[in-house]
């Protein structure tokens, strides 16, 4: 593009402006070339502008003219201001003369702009490049309306397949809503009182009763079991809790599981369940095979060393480690 470097870095409004610019000034030069042409040929008549020259070579030489021969101080003075006062105003009137054929070359283009031509037409090229800057103008703020528009919603269309921000950040919301509001309940259920019916076993049993949360662990239960039994059991009172095992429908529990835990999961024992911590009988009279037992056994603290030296012998030869992924067969009523 003429007048433009390669390093040039712009906008296409710049562009734009810059090319009209320049059509403008290309206009200004022939115009002054004209000039520069109609005055040659009088450049030897007499007379005081010459196109071409100098202000100061201008004045010297009419001045020149004006004072040949002797004249006074007054006259010379007289005749220097006199010349200088009209060739400035000649020179007004020149500027004054451009300026108005450039307003009138700028009407001219406003009227060539505002003329509609149909594009079949063989002579519509002829406008093409005075509407060039016109159209360009006007697809940039086109295109900047059409950046700044937004369209909305058609509300009888149906959108809940599409994505939509605002209803996954409500969504999203309400699930962290319940979800808290479940942590919660969690947090209640875990602090109930649960009451443990156990006993301990040597041997022979003996059967105690005591009161736990339903969050504790099994170690924690075995903890208070051990301070319940220390005063009248001397073994319980020099071994540690975890020497001591739990022992819930012939499974030993390990002491990380909680109370929790095992009624959440509705675990099951290989005799019974492990959600139920008293004790009772399936009193049913009607054997029938197709319902579950519904019984309750106390559990057995046992200590360990105890349980090495008689894991053989009955009861101890049906304990085995409580795996939660392991399903025990439902135990039924049989008939008498």
């Amino acid at each position: 593009m003429a007048g433009m470097g390669d390093g040039y870095v712009g906008t296409a409004q710049d562009a734009v402006r810059i090319r009209r610019l320049e059509k403008q000034r290309e206009a200004e030069r022939r115009k002054i070339q004209e000039l520069k042409n109609k005055t040659a040929s009088s450049k030897d008549q007499p007379g005081l502008l010459q196109f071409g020259s100098s202000t100061s070579e201008i004045l010297e030489t009419a001045f020149k003219k004006e004072t040949v021969g002797l004249v006074t101080r007054e006259e010379y003075v007289e005749k220097r201001v006199n010349i200088r006062s009209k060739i400035e105003e000649e020179e007004k009137e020149k500027l004054q003369k451009l300026q108005q054929e450039e307003e009138e070359l700028q009407l001219q283009k406003l009227k060539k702009r505002k003329i509609k031509v149909d594009p079949r037409l063989s002579f519509s090229d002829d406008f093409e490049n005075d509407n060039e800057e016109e159209e360009e103008e006007n697809k940039e703020k086109e295109s900047g309306r059409l950046g700044q528009r937004k369209f909305g919603k058609d509300p009888s269309v149906e959108t809940s397949f599409l994505p939509d921000s605002e209803r996954e950040a409500e969504e999203q919301a309400e699930r962290e809503r319940l979800r808290r509001q479940w942590l919660r309940e969690q947090e209640q259920i875990k602090n109930e009182t649960l009451e443990i019916t156990y006993s301990y076993w040597d041997g022979t049993g003996h059967r105690r009763v005591i009161q736990v949360r339903k969050g504790d662990a099994i170690g924690e239960f075995l903890r208070a079991v051990q301070q319940q039994l220390s005063p009248e059991f001397r073994e319980v009172r020099t071994t540690s809790v975890e020497n001591l095992l739990y022992v819930k429908e012939d499974l030993i529990i390990p002491h990380q599981y909680s109370f929790y835990e095992l009624i959440i999961n509705k675990a099951r024992g290989k005799s019974g369940p492990l959600f139920h911590f008293d004790v009772h009988e399936d009193v049913r009279t009607i054997a029938d095979a197709t319902i579950e037992k519904d019984e309750s056994h106390a559990g057995k603290v046992v200590e360990r060393h105890w349980y090495e030296k008689n894991k053989h012998i009955f009861p101890a030869s049906r304990w085995e480690i409580y795996d939660p992924t392991k399903k025990w067969e439902r135990y039924t009523i049989h008939g008498d």
